[in-house]
């Protein structure tokens, strides 16, 4: 869509904070707003995120009615059906079938190998669907062959649902649109292009009559990630044709990441009315509250909103503490309809990172790191609450790092529960954990740790800021796999500078390992907007970022280095240690943190070790 010259120079002109002043209260509006949250797939359902019950909590406390639907599980649920798994297959022989008079388009055509596939297997996956889905949801998951197979079912279900929509694919760790939607031009063809974007009419069956029904003021929706880009806008768009009378607005880290470019970007404000960037609870509050009192936009903190013909950018409020929000709410969410055989549920024990300065993570996006965390006692509290209150066992804290100080703590209250709770989440490889902490750890129920590794390249770890040593990176790894705690470590190849020897000492490490990495998630180096390596290039031995215009929302570039690995042989690198991996019989254990998770605590419950990541794996 083309845009004007003189509204894309009044979109820049305007991006700069205007005054705020005091919105109204909920008791001082005629009546109290109406907010309908959305989360749009994303990636396998196993639990729910947890952007849109911290802001559920929030509001309602508030006194704002809020509807909020995980559209994620809804619409793999949907999808995960004989009814539309029919309707896929005939879609199939229809678009691509012998015979078939429709032309492929300007996007390639799927292989006549694949179209033959979808059509032999189809009525077999129409057959097994629900089965595979029970069998996914219950204890017969945790054993290996049974649990394989039907994952695998549901796997292959998917690849036959994308197909008419080809090369669209939904897919259990993401989704890829058909065309690129680091693009404006192509997310807005996208939206609309019913031949190759599967949400729209998914939509239009499950969720725009219930929207229409409650009436919303403001139709918020989190966009955490890039693969949720289409599928957000998507709903945008739809709000939109539908007609309903209300205030769409989208928020989440993506959108938050791209501050600096949207208020560049006035078309796609013919979808949206506003973006909310940075932490959401206060200024989605403000939103709804002004859209009822039909005052001025400028007064709500963290906005990005088109005025007139041009786009404004409001003032930046710092963070709500974490401990003023209240426990999250996941009340209205399907909770039986996640691809899990238990349910887990999020947790936040702080907002920001502690430490924050690591050269390849943009945690803060740019701005200056606000960091709090709850106690200890707060944190079990809030455990105690969501197992009571919905039946859970286990709790994922998705922070970006856990404290020694709430790991301590929380550990000592929870060992003395008469019904553990399992828990896990990310940690760094401080010095102060040692054999004691961690037995401690094990015994309140820890039972899934995941530690920035990154590199075992002293010197690399030295200039990605990453403030590890180690000497004690290997100590840690050791007594965690003692105590009984799964450990599972992150690592990429290709940080500028890394030379083969460096990759070669990562590598080295991780087989000296081998027994106390249970599991690990490897990649190269990404170069990723507003992290400090994009930043402060020279920094860190990058010669040139390139960026392309016409991928004007993109979040990773290309990159060129001063010396070291260059991307091409990062891949190469990361290609021939994969090869090297062994060949895991029953994958679907490690496809997610939820069933790492999972495993590793029906593991210590069966009383069987932990089983090492570069073994063969055994039955189960």
């Amino acid at each position: 869509m083309a845009v004007s010259p003189v509204i894309a120079l009044n979109a820049r002109r305007s991006a700069k904070a205007s005054p705020r002043q005091e919105l109204p209260k909920v008791a001082d509006l005629p009546r109290p707003p109406r907010v309908a949250l959305l989360f749009p797939p994303n990636w396998t359902p196993t639990m729910p995120h947890l952007a849109l019950p911290s802001l559920t909590a929030y509001l309602r406390q508030m006194g704002v009615a809020v509807m909020q639907r995980d559209l994620n599980a809804e619409v793999f649920d949907y999808i995960l059906t004989p009814e539309y798994l029919r309707r896929s297959v005939a879609a199939v022989r229809r678009r691509w079938g012998s015979g078939s008079a429709r032309s492929p388009g300007v996007l390639e055509a799927p292989s006549r190998e694949t179209v033959d596939w979808a059509l032999t297997r189809g009525p077999e996956l129409v057959r097994s669907v629900a089965a595979a889905k029970d069998v996914v949801r219950s204890p017969a998951f945790y054993d290996g062959p049974e649990g394989f197979a039907n994952f695998q079912i549901l796997a292959d279900c998917l690849e036959l649902a994308s197909l008419p929509f080809h090369p669209a694919h939904l897919h259990l760790q993401s989704y890829e649109a058909a065309r690129p939607v680091d693009s404006s031009r192509n997310l807005l063809f996208g939206v609309s292009d019913r031949d190759h974007n599967m949400f729209l009419d998914i939509y239009e069956e499950i969720v725009l009559e219930d929207l229409e029904a409650f009436e919303p003021d403001v139709v918020g929706i989190s966009i955490p990630s890039e693969a949720q880009v289409l599928a957000g806008f998507t709903l945008a768009h739809l709000v939109r044709e539908a007609g309903i009378a209300c205030h769409v607005t989208v928020g989440g880290p993506h959108i938050s990441m791209l501050h600096d470019v949207l208020p560049k970007q006035p078309a796609l404000f013919d979808l949206i009315d506003s973006a909310v960037v940075y932490d959401g609870e206060i200024p989605l509050y403000q939103l709804a509250c002004a859209v009822v009192d039909g005052g001025d936009l400028d007064r709500v903190s963290n906005l990005i909103y088109r005025k007139g013909r041009t786009l404004q950018v409001t003032e930046r409020k710092e963070p709500e503490k974490i401990r003023n929000l209240p426990l999250p709410d996941f009340d209205g969410f399907p909770l039986d309809r996640y691809l899990a055989p238990e349910l887990v549920l999020p947790l936040m024990t702080a907002r920001g990172c502690y430490f924050g300065q690591c050269a390849f993570c943009n945690v803060g996006y740019g701005e200056a790191e606000s960091f709090s965390q709850l106690t200890a006692r707060s944190l079990a509290d809030q455990m105690l609450t969501l197992r009571e209150k919905y039946g859970t066992r286990h709790i994922f804290f998705a922070d970006e790092a856990i404290t020694p100080r709430n790991l301590r703590g929380l550990s000592a209250i929870l060992r003395e529960e008469d019904e553990p709770i399992h828990w896990g989440g990310c940690v760094r490889f401080e010095k102060v954990i040692d054999q004691s902490l961690l037995d401690q750890m094990w015994a309140g129920g820890c039972r899934m740790i995941m530690f920035g590794l990154e590199s075992a390249s002293q010197a690399i770890i030295d200039h990605m800021i990453k403030g590890t040593e180690l000497p004690h990176m290997s100590r840690i790894l050791k007594e965690s796999a003692a105590a009984g705690i799964w450990n599972h470590t992150f690592f990429f190849f290709g940080f500028p500078g890394e030379t083969l020897d460096d990759a070669q000492q990562t590598v080295n490490f991780i087989y000296a390992h081998g027994d106390q990495i249970n599991s690990a998630a490897m990649g190269t180096f990404l170069m990723e907007r507003l992290s400090p390596a994009y930043r402060y290039p020279a920094s860190f031995g990058v010669s040139r970022i390139i960026e392309d215009p016409a991928r004007d929302l993109a979040i990773y570039f290309p990159y060129e280095v001063s010396n070291g690995l260059d991307e091409a042989m990062a891949e190469r690198v990361h290609d021939g240690v994969l090869d090297s991996l062994p060949t895991k019989p029953f994958p679907h254990f490690y496809v997610s943190d939820v069933y790492r998770f999972l495993y590793a605590g029906r593991l210590s419950l069966d009383g069987r070790p932990n089983p090492a990541w570069l073994a063969p794996a055994t039955a189960v």
